[in-house]
């Protein structure tokens, strides 16, 4: 363990998951509860927000940053991911000097095995980002199986703008049989309404003014939605991003939020949602929103 010293008061990170599980038995009592909320880091005030619902919730909060090597399928995305530990460490501090850290190691985690753990997820796995982003969703599985195991928390955090990851998660925790509570938060957006994200600091200001037409095209096919078929609101979208060259269109989907099953003609007893992913100068950006 180390402790960071801010104006001389002393907010806990660990860098070792054996001391990490030595604090936690340390502080914990009958009937107190651990709320957790896993990230890669590059906090934003999405981040943040998980952060603030898991103090409300809890009595303990940990928050782990880390950078899952198993989850890019892209070498260079990897290696272009921000990392920035001091200025997230501040970020936590600033929100509550309570809150626990913990930043380990990739040997930490995988202990010289890099590998993914296969799951069966129910197909989940299988649409959208698991079409683009083969394997992602095994490397996803196995950090964050790996951290409830570490942390042992009672409820953990995600935010629905990577929607698909909170459903699988879910059903990862189902059929691992893990006792936790899983709690979806809502997508914290810029004010053009760009959904918040990590990548976002990849981004020129242009680019970041420019990526306002994602939300705004969700918006308006939430809208079309209300009397269009799916087929045809799935080629408005098409058809906007094909008539603007700044942006390259990898999916548009509208599926049924509890099995992620593409839609092909509504039916009543469905809650639909959009899923969107776009890259912007090689920057791949992602977001969602419910149909209802």
């Amino acid at each position: 363990m180390f402790a960071l010293n801010f104006n001389k008061i002393i907010m806990p990170i660990f860098y070792g998951k054996a001391a990490l599980a030595e604090f936690l038995n340390s502080v914990k009592t009958q009937n107190s509860t651990i709320g957790f909320v896993p990230t890669m880091g590059a906090l934003h005030q999405g981040h943040l927000s998980l952060m603030q619902q898991s103090l409300a919730e809890n009595n303990n909060t940990v928050v782990s940053i880390f950078v899952n090597p198993t989850q890019f399928n892209n070498a260079e995305d990897l290696e272009k991911y921000p990392r920035t530990l001091e200025e997230d460490t501040q970020k936590i501090f600033q929100l509550n000097a309570n809150i626990i850290v913990y930043a380990p190691t990739v040997d930490d985690i995988y202990e010289g095995k890099v590998i993914s753990q296969n799951f069966d997820f129910d197909g989940l796995e299988n649409q959208m980002e698991g079409k683009f982003r083969p394997g992602h969703f095994n490397g996803v599985g196995t950090i964050v199986k790996r951290l409830f195991e570490i942390v042992s928390p009672n409820n953990a955090y995600f935010g629905k703008k990577d929607f698909q990851q909170l459903q699988i998660v879910k059903k990862m925790v189902l059929k691992n049989h893990l006792n936790v509570n899983i709690i979806g938060c809502k997508i914290h957006r810029e004010a053009n309404g760009l959904a918040m994200s990590s990548r976002n600091e990849r981004l020129s200001a242009s680019e970041k003014e420019q990526a306002a037409i994602i939300y705004q095209t969700l918006l308006q096919a939430k809208e079309k939605f209300k009397a269009q078929d799916c087929k045809s609101v799935k080629q408005w979208v098409k058809d906007v991003f094909d008539a603007n060259t700044n942006f390259d269109l990898e999916y548009f989907e509208i599926a049924d939020e509890e099995t992620l099953i593409p839609c092909d003609e509504k039916t009543k007893d469905k809650n639909y949602r959009a899923f969107i992913a776009v890259f912007v100068n090689n920057i791949r950006l992602i977001d969602t929103i419910s149909l209802k």
